[in-house]
């Protein structure tokens, strides 16, 4: 090892560390809040929909941890049901937009010509249409609630995955790998799903990653524009809406809680994404 290059890992030594921390809090964090949600009714202290006039806009105390709203519901256990709908629609958004994203940049990245022109196109259409605006359409068409949304979604964020799996497909095309199997006489339907589809899915899972934050900052803002989830379900978003009117008499906690929780797992769900993104650049510097 030549004397450069040892000063140049001791001197990314502790950016390395740093990042190994913050991605560590990061994925800490949000495991602990799927956890939470997922056992919510082991963990919640209370019943989320419980009405307790007698404790209304109370603050925090032995009975209630972080307080209550204005029905008097405990605030913890409307955060910690809130996050199933926070993660829920979330997750079925990227699922759903990676597989249809990846089946579509498979076919026109692999395919290319007349098929990838007019799959290009179809991306145009929908990018010329922010997400939110989709969406909000679709709830205009088929009622409030969490199932238009997700579905809208689905078809907003597909393109975004669609595009990056077309591109990373169309240089995997041309690599030798790729050749050497066409001369042993494999398929082209087994070398595209068999070999090249492994090989960009890390990419591809970094992205969908990022996107998860993305999609829940959304929801979020359906719910607290009163188009997503509806009352009396928990949701984070809801809940910020429906503590609108408290922070005029200066009861602050039951907006704050809710938000604080969206940005927090926003930022820990891209850190987490942008660490994947920058390993895998590292690990994959073609």
């Amino acid at each position: 090892m030549t004397t450069p290059t040892l000063a140049i890992q001791v001197l990314r030594a502790p950016r390395i560390r740093r990042a190994n921390v913050v991605l560590l809090i990061a994925s800490a964090l949000v495991a602990t809040i799927t956890l939470a949600a997922v056992f919510a009714p082991f963990v919640a202290p209370y019943d989320p929909d419980l009405v307790d006039l007698s404790a209304v806009h109370a603050g925090p105390s032995a009975a209630h941890w972080l307080g209550t709203d204005a029905l008097g519901r405990d605030l913890l256990s409307r955060l910690v049901f809130g996050a199933r709908t926070a993660l829920l629609g979330p997750l079925l958004v990227v699922v759903s937009s990676t597989v249809l994203g990846i089946l579509l940049g498979l076919v026109a990245g692999w395919r290319g010509g007349w098929l990838d022109s007019v799959l290009g196109r179809i991306f145009d259409v929908v990018f010329a249409f922010p997400s939110l605006l989709i969406a909000i359409m679709a709830v205009a068409l088929f009622g409030k609630g969490l199932v238009a949304p997700v579905i809208a979604m689905s078809i907003a964020y597909a393109p975004f995955v669609a595009r990056l799996t077309r591109s990373l497909v169309a240089a995997e095309r041309t690599r030798p790998y790729v050749a050497a199997y066409r001369v042993q006489g494999f398929g082209g339907a087994w070398i595209a799903l068999r070999r090249v589809l492994p090989n960009v899915m890390p990419i591809v899972g970094a992205q969908s990653t990022l996107n998860f934050g993305y999609v829940l900052a959304e929801l979020a803002a359906l719910s607290f524009l009163g188009l997503g989830v509806q009352a009396p379900t928990a949701d984070w978003g809801a809940m910020i809406n429906e503590a609108q009117a408290g922070l005029i008499g200066g009861h602050f906690l039951p907006a704050i809680l809710p938000a604080v929780a969206v940005v927090l797992v926003v930022v820990a769900v891209n850190v987490i994404g942008e660490e994947l993104s920058d390993r895998i650049g590292g690990e994959n510097p073609a």
